[in-house]
């Protein structure tokens, strides 16, 4: 069955991307993919009409019916709870007002103005005014308590009533030889995720990350504009143990001046925070002032989900996921725009879960069940993707494999695909076999540093031991190569990346994103149509998890 179900992908594979081109096509499966028809998806989901997709908006609405209609029209049926195409899934919003703050060290102060040189947030619900006084300052390096690699920057401290000056990143990127976190590929330990997590399990009262265009992998803007608008958390039990009153983050110029008013130079302390047995020191006569007024209330948002039963095993099911969230609307630009469209981020991925519906259902009916899941809250810390792992419809010990997509290719074809988190699962091996069939490469992770790998959808299903593949894009470009893929990712991450500039374009070259969908379906079809269960790799952080619910598969 594995045999049949390749020949029929490889000849999908080997068909052209774009519409009306010459290629070999099997005349039982589906038509090939339109480049006319993905970039239209894309130009409805990112018009300024659809509000940037903010949850909890009209714009949010506007999706759910855009998608589902669209899937309804290929073949799907809903595949949320109690027949519907949605997953509701219950949100708190943080919306912060008036912040402001002042750093102080005895005489020298310097002002913290939201936007400029602070970002001043919070997911902890409390009292409608926030204020920490005179909050003694303490820098624990890389904020990391990880006892399996004997690190822990909080050792000997108590945090309580105190502000956690935290570097984002881990201790391997500046000195990848020190191999203590992965070499230069970040590990959880160095999201901005965990440095909040763990300095509310250390009882602090507050956390500034110190941001760093190259460590962060962004720009002050995207910080910007990511963290200044309102904030989501799920309703947790009790908040107090994984968030703290105040979440931040500041310039590097801002906390260099800082530790130089201390008496400390940034630079030389950085390079300690690096090397096993550092411990974090407080800031001689540092403290911080920050205040803000808070309103906090629950709402509703819903993921998007759809099914294609399996004619022969139903229960089992391969997942299509995508966050179909932007960050709304927020601040004009210099150009006076305030619609933070998500066109490639990611009106692409959603695109690509509408043909991926198509190709599913116009073609012979897999034996495994295919569901699509159009994720929430992504931008909002991944709380689409962490509900439906905690709450999933279809059992996640008979969740086959999955594959995520997330900010596709719209440059043109590439002569490999990229993975992101490579070397995780056995899914790189149906990867590189179908890459082929494309007369493609496959690439191992690019920005390892970066930790892509804990920053999209698929990160909270993995955890919980579904294997899931992250592969898009590529490195070079069949025209142009290395250089103009490398100019192309500057270009968008210094200019549109969670910016009001990005926005739908009729130029892009979508014979790329063509090619991935293809090859993604490609895989999920030869999986579908076995009895394979794919794996993760010996040794990788997940396979333990997996291994627990075994007996739950055939």
């Amino acid at each position: 069955m594995i045999r049949s179900a390749l020949a029929a992908s490889a000849a999908l594979l080997l068909a052209a991307c774009g519409a009306g081109a010459p290629g070999l096509m099997d005349p039982s499966g589906p038509a090939p993919t339109s480049t006319a028809d993905l970039s239209e998806h894309i130009r409805v989901l990112s018009s300024d009409e659809f509000g940037g997709r903010g949850i909890g908006t009209e714009g949010e609405q506007m999706t759910i019916d855009y998608v589902s209609s669209q899937w309804a029209a290929a073949g799907f049926e809903p595949g949320g709870p109690n027949g519907q195409w949605v997953q509701p899934v219950t949100l708190r919003r943080f919306e912060v007002s008036d912040a402001s703050g002042v750093l102080r060290v005895g005489d020298w102060s310097r002002n913290l103005v939201q936007g400029e040189n602070v970002v001043i947030s919070t997911r902890l619900p409390g009292q409608p005014h926030v204020m920490l006084h005179e909050a003694p300052l303490v820098f624990v390096g890389y904020g990391i308590n990880a006892p399996e690699r004997g690190w822990n920057d909080y050792e000997g401290l108590d945090m309580r009533g105190k502000v956690a000056v935290v570097l984002i990143n881990d201790a391997d990127f500046e000195d990848p030889s020190l191999n203590t976190f992965n070499g230069r590929a970040m590990t959880y330990y160095g999201r901005w995720t965990y440095k909040y997590e763990e300095a509310a399990r250390q009882g602090a009262a507050g956390v500034i990350i110190v941001h760093e265009d190259a460590p962060a992998s962004y720009g002050w803007n995207t910080v910007r504009n990511s963290w200044t608008g309102p904030q989501f958390d799920i309703v947790r039990q009790n908040p107090a143990a994984e968030r703290t009153a105040v979440e931040s983050w500041v310039t590097r110029d801002t906390a260099v001046e800082l530790f130089r008013q201390a008496g400390l130079d940034f630079d030389a302390l950085k390079a300690q925070a690096r090397v096993r047995g550092f411990r974090g020191v407080e800031l001689p006569g540092a403290s911080a002032d920050i205040h803000y007024n808070l309103a906090t209330d629950t709402m509703q948002t819903h993921n998007i989900i759809g099914r294609l039963p399996g004619t022969t095993h139903p229960e089992e099911t391969i997942l299509y996921t995508a966050h179909w969230d932007h960050i709304g609307i927020g601040e004009p630009d210099a150009n006076g725009d305030a619609i933070f469209n998500g066109a490639v981020d990611n009106a692409t991925g959603t695109t690509a879960l509408i043909e991926l519906a198509r190709l599913f259902a116009s073609g012979p009916r897999p034996e495994r069940s295919i569901v699509l899941i159009g994720f929430t809250a992504e931008e909002s810390g991944l709380l689409g993707s962490e509900f439906y792992a905690a709450n999933p419809v279809y059992p996640l010990a008979t969740t086959v494999a999955g594959f995520n997509i997330d900010g596709m290719n719209v440059i043109g074809p590439m002569v490999d695909v990229s993975v992101t988190g490579s070397g995780y699962s056995s899914l790189e091996e149906n990867l590189a076999r179908h890459a082929a069939m494309q007369n493609r490469t496959v690439s191992p992770d690019s920005s390892p540093e970066a930790g892509y790998y804990f920053r999209s959808d698929h990160f909270p299903l993995a955890k919980r031991g579904v294997p899931m593949l992250y592969a898009d894009g590529g490195t070079a470009l069949v025209d142009g190569g290395r250089a103009a893929v490398v100019a192309a990712e500057d270009d968008y991450r210094a200019n549109r990346y969670h910016q009001a500039d990005d926005e739908w374009s009729a130029d892009w070259n979508l014979n790329g994103m063509a090619q991935d969908i293809m090859l993604l379906y490609g895989i999920g079809l030869e999986i579908a149509n076995s009895r394979d269960w794919p794996t993760w790799n010996e040794g990788t952080e997940f396979r333990p998890v997996r291994d627990q619910t075994a007996g739950q598969r055939q």
